[in-house]
Order: C-alpha cells, then structure tokens, then sequence
C-alpha cells in the first residue's frame, strides 16, 4: 500500500514539475506599463516548454509561435504608430494579461553614477519639479546592478528594489534619474510622444565594464582578463587572498561603556576645529582613520516638535550623525550629498548635542568647502558651519599592501552581461551614455574604448545607425590659475573624438560641474543639452544642437586663427567678457595665457611672449576658470587642443 501511495505521489510530483516547466514566463522588461517603441520592428520573447504553442493578442491582432528545442520563444510585431494604453494577452497552458502598455520612444540610459544619481538626490535643487511632475507617459525601468564574469546572460534578476516600469507622477518621480528625466521630459513636451527609460547604469564603473567580450576583441590585455575572470575558483582565491589583511576595527568612541555620541559621555581632551573644512588643512598631518566631531547646537523652541532636516555638505569618505544620543543618518561612502531627516522626538528646545563620526581612508578627511551645513525645521534655520570640537577615535596604521582583490563590476564585460545584454532584443530609439570618470586615471585608451562601446552596442541591437548621445565630463576638482595638463582634460578630448562615429552627438558640460563635486547639482541643463542633440541625430530636426566645435588652425605671424564648425548664428562670450582660457605655446610647448579675439567664426589667439606661436589650447584643465566661448544658441565649446 505504502508502494503505491509513494508511486502516486511520484506521478503527481512529475506533473507538476513538468506543467510548472510548461508556464509561459516573460523577460523582466516585458510587463505592465512598458513602453514599445514605435516605427520599428518590436520583439516580445520568453520561455516555455520545448515545442510549447505561444499566442499573443495585441490591438486585435493575433500572432503565433512555437518554442524551440531550448524552451526560447520570440514573436516580432511590424512597426506600430505612437498610442496607448493597450493591453496585451499572452497564452499558452497559461494566460499573463499586460496591461497599459504605451507605445512611444524608448531611450536606453547608461553609464556611472552621474546618470544613476536620482531626482531624490536633488531634491532641493528640484523640489518644485518633483512637486509638480505629472508625467503619466513618460515611465522609467531602473534596472539594479548585476554583475556576471562568466558571460552573458538572458534576463535580469527577477527581484529588484523599484520592479517593474514607474510613472513619472507624484512621489514616483523621485527615482528617475534626473539627467533621463529632463531628457525625456523635454522630448515628451516637444513631441507629446510617450517616452520610455530604461535606466542601467552604476557608478564607479569603467566603459570597459559596459563592453562584451565581443566588443573588447582589439584589447588583448583585457582579453587575458576576461578568460581568467571566467574561473570562478581564480577569482575566489584572489579575493580570499586580498582580505586576508584585513584588520578589525579598534575605533576608542565605540569601545568604551560610554559610546562618545551619547549623552551621558563627558568629553576629554577635545580640540577645536571647523567645520566645513579638511583636517589635514587644520593641523592634522596625513591622518586616514576615525575622527568623531562634536558640537553644542542652541535649536529655538519653533524648531522642536516638528520634522527638522540636516544639511552636511559632502563628508569625505563616511559619516554618521548622532544628535542627542540617536542616530539619525549614515552615509558609507564620499560622494552623495548629506541630506538627513531629524524625527519629531530628537531636537528639544536649547542646547542640542550634535556629533558626527567621519571616517576617510585616503587623501584629506573632513567635510568639504562650499557645501551647505544646515539644520532646518518649517521656516527656521540654524546653522551649523563653524567651531566644533574633535577628537582622533583610531588611526588607520599603513600595512603591507594585500593583493588587489577582483572588483566584479569593474570588470570587462562584468556589468555587460548581467545588465545590457539581457535587454538588447528590446527595440529602443537611441542610447544615452554618461561616463568617464572611472576611466580617467587612463586616458590615452579611451577614445578607442568608447568608440568600441558604441559599435559593439549597435551591433548587439542589430541596429547600425543607433543614435549615440553622451555626455563630456563636466569641470571638476580644483581650479588652476596657469596652465597645465590635465587627465580630465583628455579623457575630453577622447570623448571630443569620439564623434568620429556616425550618428553620435555629444552634449558639452565644461560650464556645468562643481569643483569640489563630481556629482553636479545641474543636471537639467545635462539632460536638456542631450535632448537637443536627440532632436538633431534621432528626430532629424534642423537645429543648432552643439556649441562650438574646433576644426581647423592656421599661423599668420605671431597669430593663430582658429576655425569652428557649429557656431551657429555666430560666435559670443557668454559673459559678455574678453575671451578667456586660450593658452598658446610656440615649438617647446611651454604654454602661456593668450589673447583672444572673436572674429566672425573665428577666434585669433596671440600673446607677445611667444612670437613664433604653433600650438594653441583653449579650457585645456580639470577645472577650467572661465571657458566663456559659446555660439549665440547659448551652447558652450568644447575643450580642445592643436597640439595633438
């Protein structure tokens, strides 16, 4: 009896492994509120049982299929006009309904942090467009980040923090990122044509990372790389080997039975200092470690009892902030701007005890200049820039150096093959690419890299004349007031080139960085510049879409005339001051600060220091001080230099 009840049991355990293995699933991308691109060839694929009948019903018509050996399936619908909402049905032994589908421009947005950075992240430079967005065709699908050494993969992870396609309407805005959101909300209000994003980017990320293997064939370095990374087992020893070193924390403020943030610890041999400021700039020679901030802030009786918020400028590396004794925000790494929310029950009218935990791992700690420092609650501020006291709670002791461990995602091909290479049978109108700050430690490569990116990407999508929008690297770090050389100013110029390959524009950000910032606040200005550029090369509109672009120079004397494509209806400073950031150099390439004059669409660049002048470079720095050279459309020129 027992025999038969486990042979039954068997029987019905098969059928349900194999009618679950007959279910017919969809790709992450295809699902309700997606965006299908218009006038073009739109596919829809998934898996099923081998040999499984797949039908689809979408605006009254019926398509079929059948699965391959492998369980595949793709059904290709012919080019359909804007328009939506529309449902689509799926069936095969099972039925998935998709509904409010639009059908638009579908925009693939790449890149590093400055097109991961979100709406939310810039929520005071643009609280009255997160207020006011209403957008209910315009939809973004934000894919996490993934990384696969192994090769490229078919789907993207199933579970993901923001699933599925969101609607860029009330709270649901704040996700999108800001450099695609102005983007698309620029093309929708020109075409009022539903617009899709699908946003796959990752900070700290290098181009080559975004590359198959494929698209890597020419780099045989990295080649060596991408077989050996294959190996899981060489990878994990790596790893192994590289945090072998690896030292506990021995932080003072966090050993004692008195935490140093809590209310009840007396402080002893406090130092002053000021914040914003670095503290190797204030006494502190060479310090990587732990050093805990702590400061008595006197909050008005108006302020308590209501949802207050924090303004800590930029802390380098890491931070958290405690006021009375409670944590109230943390921050792991450099970058983001520190925007903390204080609960209800925190402040208490008088004095309040602040205390920040920073720690820094390389270069100068501290907070950094020109940054909001700020407590603020309904229409009441209390600023917090100023004396505070310090104390070092560890120092970092240098060690010998580990083995540099195996960073999947900063890999070749590593965040390819988990996150584009899943999403490349989805037809799209054009790419949106944002990168170049990983890559600028090596410069002299990346005009072929990028240059490589873009053609391996069209292939992929099958689609040779893909547009190809990116941004160049914004001014950024400190300003030089004489001439110098510059790794950003070429990976620039790399990007300048790059426009080499057909069908791609390039939106210049010299004037929109931040110095102390590599994560500008202005990104309307990014995505609204990109949109220009799609209107040129995706939308075929006869605009002036770039500013001034270098093409060619001649000598006449002690003079260099310098020729411009894109001037538009002609050549302006856009302060309406002299020309500033030409340098000029004669045949030993010492560069001086030239003068420079606009001369129709030319500029004459001269200094009476060099009388035999043959080389001329203009906003050639990683900070350039003024570069005011733009065309009338307001659009700035580019960087550049004749003595490549």
């Amino acid at each position: 009896m027992l025999n038969k009840i486990f042979k039954l049991l068997i029987v019905c355990l098969l059928f349900i492994a194999n009618n679950s293995h007959s279910q017919v699933k969809l790709p992450q991308l295809v699902r309700d509120s997606m965006v299908l691109q218009r006038d073009a060839n739109v596919k829809i694929w998934g898996w099923a049982s081998p040999k499984e009948k797949i039908k689809i019903n979408f605006q009254n018509k019926n398509y079929k299929t059948i699965t391959g050996a492998n369980g595949k399936w793709m059904i290709t619908f012919a080019p359909m006009k804007a328009g939506g909402p529309y449902t689509m049905d799926i069936s095969a032994s099972n039925k998935i309904s998709l509904k409010e589908i639009l059908i638009g421009d579908v925009w693939f947005c790449s890149g590093q942090s400055n097109m991961v950075h979100q709406l939310n992240i810039h929520d005071v430079t643009y609280a009255d467009e997160i207020a006011n967005a209403n957008y209910h065709q315009i939809r973004q699908f934000w894919v996490p980040t993934l990384n696969n050494l192994q090769g490229a993969k078919d789907d993207l992870l199933a579970v993901q923090p923001l699933a599925g396609w969101n609607t860029a309407a009330g709270e649901a805005v704040r996700p999108f990122s800001a450099v695609a959101y102005f983007f698309a909300k620029k093309l929708y209000e020109k075409h009022k044509v539903p617009i899709g994003i699908i946003n796959v980017s990752v900070g700290g990320t290098p181009i080559e990372a975004w590359t198959s293997e494929e698209g890597l064939k020419d780099f045989a370095a990295m080649q060596t790389t991408i077989q050996k990374n294959k190996d899981t087992a060489y990878v994990n020893n790596i790893n192994r080997k590289a945090f072998r070193l690896n030292i506990p924390s021995d932080d003072k403020g966090m050993l004692g039975p008195v935490k140093w943030y809590d209310i009840n610890y007396l402080p002893i041999g406090w130092k002053n200092i000021n914040i914003p400021g670095y503290w190797e700039d204030q006494g502190i020679k060479d310090l990587n470690g732990v050093v805990w901030y702590r400061k008595e802030i006197e909050i008005p009786s108006a302020m308590t009892g209501k949802p207050a918020k924090v303004f800590l400028g930029r802390i380098v590396d890491a931070d958290e902030l405690y006021i009375n004794g409670k944590k109230v925000g943390n921050t792991t790494y450099m970058y983001p701007q520190r925007r903390y929310k204080v609960p209800v029950d925190v402040l208490k009218t008088g004095k309040n005890i602040f205390v920040v935990r920073v720690t820094n791992n390389f270069g100068k700690g501290g907070f950094v200049p020109d940054k909001p420092y700020c407590i603020f609650a309904g229409n009441d501020t209390v600023d917090l820039k100023g004396t505070w006291q310090y104390k070092v709670g560890e120092i970092f002791v240098p060690r010998p150096p580990a083995q540099a461990s195996i960073n999947a995602q900063s890999q070749p091909t590593a965040l390819y093959n988990a996150m584009v290479a899943p999403a490349t049978n989805y037809a799209i109108k054009g790419i949106l690419w944002y990168q170049g700050e990983s890559n600028a430690g090596r410069p002299q490569e990346y005009e072929a890299l990028q240059k490589a990116l873009i053609n391996d990407w069209r292939n992929k999508w099958h689609e040779a004349n893909l547009p190809f929008l990116y941004v160049q690297l914004p001014n950024f770090m400190e300003a030089n007031y004489l001439p110098e050389e510059s790794n950003w100013a070429l990976i620039r110029e790399a990007q300048l080139n790059a426009l080499s390959v057909h069908n791609t524009a390039m939106a210049v950000a010299i004037d929109l960085g931040e110095w102390n910032d590599i994560h500008p606040d202005n990104k309307k200005d990014v995505g609204e510049r990109l949109a220009l550029a799609a209107e040129k090369i995706a939308y075929g509109e006869d605009i002036v879409y770039s500013g001034p672009r270098y093409e060619s120079s001649k000598i006449e004397g002690n003079k260099i005339i310098i020729s411009f494509t894109h001037t538009g209806s002609g050549l302006i400073t856009n302060d309406g001051e002299e020309l500033s950031q030409f340098a000029i150099a004669g045949a030993d390439k010492k560069f001086v600060w030239a003068n420079a004059k606009i001369y129709g669409d030319k500029v004459i660049v001269w200094s009476d220091d060099t009388l035999q002048p043959k080389y001329v470079r203009y906003a050639w720095a990683d900070n350039p001080a003024n570069p005011n050279l733009y065309n009338r459309e307001g659009l700035p020129a580019s960087p550049f230099r004749t003595d490549k």
